[in-house]
Order: structure tokens, then C-alpha cells, then sequence
């Protein structure tokens, strides 16, 4: 074995959407850094779906943005086709999506990998984990290098004993063409590691030059397309149109004919398929009385023939891919150029991580991305970025950075993968956020951009851009509470003009933007700014002002929140010798090892009369100065 002559503070392994966020991250925190993965050309591939963001997915994008990361800076220089969700309602589930140029973006975030201060690329396959007294030192490659580092960071994604199958076929692969990564699951189970199997799966791609777009439904991209990251001014590049066509009842009466050749119901593949993204095998058995499902037929760059067929991701053999597209209006004379496929792979249930993603197992070593069970590049990123910066405070010698899930989107992912024990891809939804309304896109750096700068990973200048953002909307805000008009002739000539409904009693600018009919644009009309204000600065003003008495409640519920979240569980402390708890509890409590009493009460099978007792205990033997563990 060859040591590598060089030693890191934080090394990476993969180069996916997580692994890129990780190794930024501590390298823009100034710890040497290096990052491997099987193949330096397909740093931040798009494996499915060629997009970023969507409903909840766009929130997190948003945070990594706010938090020093590099997923919406990308996708903003590389989308083809940019749009909002949800417009019509409210702000709490509104949501940013765009189709990405899937090289460009490869290609761009490479390029950024690149020339970041602090880190290295290499490609190397990875074979095993090196630990010394319990704790991560390294990782053995494939020609039996060792590249040592006080902190590895695993993104392994689908590549762990990754297994391709289409039809009856199956074989070794992390992603179609690519090979997979034997023998570092064995690595884990050697550590102590719990290894379980998951599935996914991805539609077929046609040829542009044979899919008849006169038949289906066009969808374009908004007229004025917001960015991702709030320190895009402009999305400037021409936007390409996307396109909906449907399966139908010969689609799905083929389907049905072949359900037997298909891997996922023959019952050859064993790994737990995503809930929420299911295979059109899945939906026409599933689903039975629809009748028909939505494709949305979208490209894949600028530069390439590749449709993507989003909504038909199929297991079935090539010969019924075949027939199943070609029953599709649009679409019957596509020419498939790459068949659809699922893949079955290694992941590491979550509840072997702390909330820091660090393992509890071994120390130093951190799991993010797919590994730890969830779906979605953006899930991916915002796990690779929160243990990238845990990594590098670790190395500092400074505490970890944990968000709740009253802080971010971020805190809901991980709060939930380390708590329930989650056993199928997780997926991010609005409704996974109790506290979404104070949880919102366009807040996210108001709620996060102080954080990454004061770690690190968020540059002065992108903060000095920030802070000037926050005071100008305190300021408006300021000026709409303090600004009073009364109902004199002119005035109510000037309210009628705007369109505002008339006044009998003073009112603050504030108070008549509260009504729902009344937006900022009038009420600018009525008493404009002193100075000119950004249309961010405008949209978040008149959220703050319109859902004051909505955020101040919830604003309300966070404080009872926090108060469980602060109430700390030691983490020497003894369940199965405390009495009162129900034995579901113990197990639970005992596996999971929760930080606080807030957290213990998220765990599935732990009663309100558990955490009653178990907060009493604590309280007692906290009182009498016992130690709490027995």
C-alpha cells in the first residue's frame, strides 16, 4: 500500500450534487480538501431528471444558495426554461424550477470545482475506509493508495453495489455506462454499518428530429424567469419550450400485458422503490381507474437531439419500451436513444448519523446524498453542504452547525431522516415544514445568509449585498407602519385613482397594503419610496406586511418549539434501565439517541406520556445533581 503524499482535512468521496456542495464548502472554510470520484466527466451529472428544483426541491435550493453554495449560481447560468409553481397560492408553497442544459451544467460546475482555492480532484475509485481507535483516517483506492484526512465525507449516490435492470436483464453498473463501487459496502458492514437496498428508476430519451411536438400541449417558460441565487441579477439566455402529452388506455393495457417482464413486478428487484415518484408500471397498477398520466416531454440541452420523457420511468424490456412509447400521441414514431432502466443499490438507513451527519458509529466520517436514503439532487445537495461545513468546523475545533426545523427546509430533511427511521428514498414536500410559512423561498437569506457568512462559506462581498438588501426592506417597512394618510377630498380622489377601496379613518400605508385586494405597486402609487427598491425588496416587504398576524402566531408556535428543541437529553443517558418508558420507546430512544426532548418527541412510537416521563427523570435526577445516565 502506497500513501498518497499528501494529507487533507476534508476528503470527499463522489463528485455528484452532494459531493460538489461538501467539497466547496470546506474548501471556501479553508481546509485543505479533496475530492475523488470514479470519473472526472461526470462531475454533477443529472442521472434522470435534466432539472432543478420544484415544489419544496426549489426551497432548498434557495438555502443552499443563501448558506455560501453553488446549486443555484449553476443552474441559473445553465437553464433552458425557467419557471414558478404554485403562483396562485400563497407564498409558503410557492416554488422555482428550471430546466437545466444537462452538460452546460456538468461542465459549469466543474469548471467551478476547478478553481476553488483549497481543493483537489482526483479520480479514483474507492475500495475501502481506513479507521485508526474508532475514528476515519482515510480511503484505500483501487490501486491500493491510501489518501489520508482528519475528516471523510461519503456521496456515493447509486454506485454502491449499483445493479442495472431492464427487462430480465440485469447487470453491474452505477448508472447506465458506468461502472459501480464493489467493495465499499463490504467496508461498512466490516465497521458495524447497517446496509440496506433501495430502487430507482428513469424514463427512456427519444430523438427531438422524430417526436411530433404539433400534437402536444407546448408549455413555456415564464416571460420573466427570477433566479435561483440571490446574487443573480438577470436571467439573461434564451429560454427553449417544454412540452405535455399522456399515456393512454393502449399504453396502459400494454403495460398490464407485460407486467411480468417487468423487474420491478417480477419481484427481481428487492430495494424499496421512491413513493413519490413512481415507475408507470407502479401508476397504471396503482392507479387503476386513471385512465390516463402526464408526460412532460423536455429537453435536455441546447446542444443535443435527447428528449427526456419525464413520467414513463419503466423497468420494462426494451422491446415493450419500444411499443409503450410509440402508443403515446406524439410519440409514435419516436426513436428511442436510450432505453430506461432501474437501479438497485446500497444505502445506510439515517439513524446511524447524528443530526450533524457525522456517524455514530465512527468518528470523522460523515454520510450524505443518497447513502443516507433520501431521492433528488437538491435532498442530495443540501445534505453535502451541511457536512461539508460541519466537516471544516470540526477540523477548526469549533462546534457543529445544526438547523432546526424552524430554521430552514435543510433542518426538516435532516431532522427527519435521523429521527423516523425512514426505509424508502425520502422526498422533500411543503408539507413535511410545520412552520413553512415562515419557511419560505424568498426569505431564505434572511434566514440563513448571516449564518454562512459568519462559518464562512458566504463571501463579504455576497453579505455586503445582503446586509444593504435587509436594511432597505426594515426601512420600508418602517416607513409603511409610520406613514399615515387621512381621508381628506384629495386623498380619497387619490385612493380611487389607484384603485384602493376608500378609508373613513386614518390609516397607515401599512394598514391599506394589509387588505387583500390592495398590492405594493399601489400603494407606491399613493406615496412612493424616497429612493428606488429592488423588486425583491418589494415582494418581501408586502409578504411581511400582508401575513403579519399569520407569522406572528406561527412566530408564536417556534418559541413552544425552540423551548423543546433547547430542553437537551444527555447523551450518556441510560433508557433501558429507566423505568416508566414503554419498551417501544426504549428501543427507539436507545437506537436513535435523540439531542433533545424536541427531537424525541418526532420519534415514531415514543407516546406524549413517554416524553412526559422521560422529562420528569430528567428534571429529577438533574435537581438531586445525579449523573442522568445510570
Amino acid at each position: 500500500m502506497n500513501t498518497y503524499h499528501k494529507q487533507y482535512d476534508v476528503l470527499v468521496v463522489g463528485a455528484g450534487h452532494a459531493g460538489c456542495e461538501a467539497a466547496l464548502a470546506a474548501a471556501r472554510m479553508g481546509c485543505k480538501t479533496l475530492i475523488v470520484t470514479i470519473n472526472l466527466d461526470t462531475i454533477a451529472k443529472m442521472s434522470c431528471n435534466p432539472a432543478i428544483g420544484g415544489l419544496a426541491k426549489g426551497h432548498l435550493v434557495k438555502e443552499i444558495d443563501a448558506l455560501g453554495g453553488e446549486m443555484g449560481k449553476n443552474i441559473d447560468k445553465t437553464g433552458i426554461q425557467f419557471r414558478r409553481l404554485n403562483t396562485k397560492k400563497g407564498p409558503a408553497v410557492r416554488s422555482s424550477r428550471a430546466q437545466a442544459d444537462k452538460k452546460a451544467y456538468q461542465y459549469e460546475m466543474k469548471r467551478v470545482l476547478e478553481c476553488q482555492e483549497n481543493l483537489d480532484i482526483k479520480q479514483v475509485l474507492v475500495e475501502e475506509l481506513l479507521t485508526e481507535s474508532g475514528k476515519c483516517i482515510g480511503i484505500l483506492s483501487q490501486t491500493q493508495t491510501a489518501y489520508l484526512a482528519k475528516t471523510v465525507i461519503l456521496t456515493t449516490g447509486t454506485f454502491l453495489k449499483g445493479l442495472v435492470h431492464i427487462g430480465d436483464v440485469s447487470y453491474s453498473a452505477g448508472r447506465a455506462g458506468e461502472s459501480s463501487a464493489e467493495k465499499l459496502s463490504e467496508s461498512f458492514l466490516k465497521l458495524g454499518f447497517e446496509i440496506g437496498r433501495l430502487k430507482t428508476g428513469t424514463p427512456p430519451r427519444v430523438n427531438s428530429h422524430t417526436v411530433d411536438f404539433d400534437a402536444m400541449e407546448i408549455q413555456l417558460g415564464d416571460e420573466n424567469p427570477r433566479p435561483f441565487s440571490f446574487s443573480t441579477e438577470k436571467i439573461s439566455q434564451p429560454q427553449m419550450p417544454c412540452y405535455i402529452t399522456y399515456t393512454n388506455e393502449k399504453t396502459h393495457q400494454l403495460i398490464r400485458d407485460n407486467l411480468h417482464r417487468s423487474a420491478m413486478h417480477s419481484g427481481r428487484i428487492v430495494g424499496i422503490g421512491p413513493r413519490y415518484c413512481p415507475s408507470i408500471e407502479d401508476k397504471v397498477v396503482r392507479f387503476a381507474d386513471k385512465d390516463r398520466h402526464q408526460i412532460f416531454v423536455e429537453p435536455e440541452g441546447r446542444d443535443t437531439d435527447e428528449i427526456y420523457l419525464n413520467g414513463i420511468s419503466t423497468s420494462l424490456p426494451e422491446d415493450v419500451q419500444v411499443e409503450m412509447v410509440h402508443s403515446i400521441k406524439g410519440l409514435e414514431r419516436a426513436e428511442i436513444m436510450r432505453f430506461a432502466y432501474a437501479i438497485e443499490y446500497d444505502f445506510a438507513p439515517a439513524t446511524q448519523i447524528k443530526p450533524t451527519l457525522e456517524t455514530k458509529r465512527v468518528e470523522n466520517l460523515y454520510f450524505s446524498g443518497q447513502l443516507n436514503g433520501t431521492t433528488g439532487y437538491e435532498e442530495a445537495a443540501a445534505q453535502g453542504l451541511m457536512a461539508g461545513v460541519n466537516a471544516a468546523l470540526k477540523v477548526r475545533g469549533e462546534g457543529p452547525l445544526v438547523l432546526n426545523r424552524a430554521q430552514a427546509y435543510i433542518g426538516v430533511l435532516i431532522d427527519d431522516l435521523v429521527t423516523m427511521d425512514i426505509r424508502e428514498p425520502y422526498r422533500m414536500f411543503t408539507s413535511r415544514a410545520e412552520y413553512r410559512l415562515e419557511l419560505r423561498e424568498d426569505n431564505a437569506d434572511l434566514r440563513l445568509t448571516e449564518i454562512g457568512h459568519r462559518i464562512g462559506v458566504v463571501d463579504d462581498e455576497v453579505y455586503q449585498r445582503f446586509q444593504v438588501k435587509r436594511q432597505l426592506i426594515q426601512e420600508e417597512l418602517e416607513r409603511l407602519n409610520q406613514t399615515m394618510i387621512k381621508p381628506t377630498r384629495d386623498v380619497l380622489a387619490r385612493l380611487k385613482e389607484v384603485g384602493i377601496p376608500q378609508i373613513k379613518n386614518p390609516a397607515s400605508l401599512a394598514d391599506l397594503l394589509k387588505r387583500p385586494e390592495v398590492d405594493y405597486t399601489q400603494i407606491y402609487q399613493i406615496t412612493p419610496s424616497p429612493q428606488s427598491l429592488p423588486k425583491a425588496v418589494e415582494e418581501q416587504v408586502e409578504i411581511q406586511v400582508k401575513y403579519e398576524g399569520y407569522i406572528r402566531r406561527q412566530s408564536i408556535q417556534i418559541e413552544q418549539f425552540k423551548k423543546l428543541e433547547t430542553f437537551r437529553i444527555p447523551d450518556d443517558f441510560d433508557y433501558k434501565s429507566t423505568r416508566g418508558l414503554k419498551t417501544e420507546a426504549c428501543e427507539k430512544l436507545a437506537k436513535i439517541r435523540p439531542r433533545s426532548i424536541g427531537q424525541a418527541s418526532r420519534i415514531p412510537g415514543v407516546s406524549p406520556a413517554d416524553i412526559s416521563i422521560l422529562m420528569v427523570l430528567i428534571h429529577q435526577k438533574r435537581k438531586s445533581g445525579l449523573s442522568v445516565a445510570s
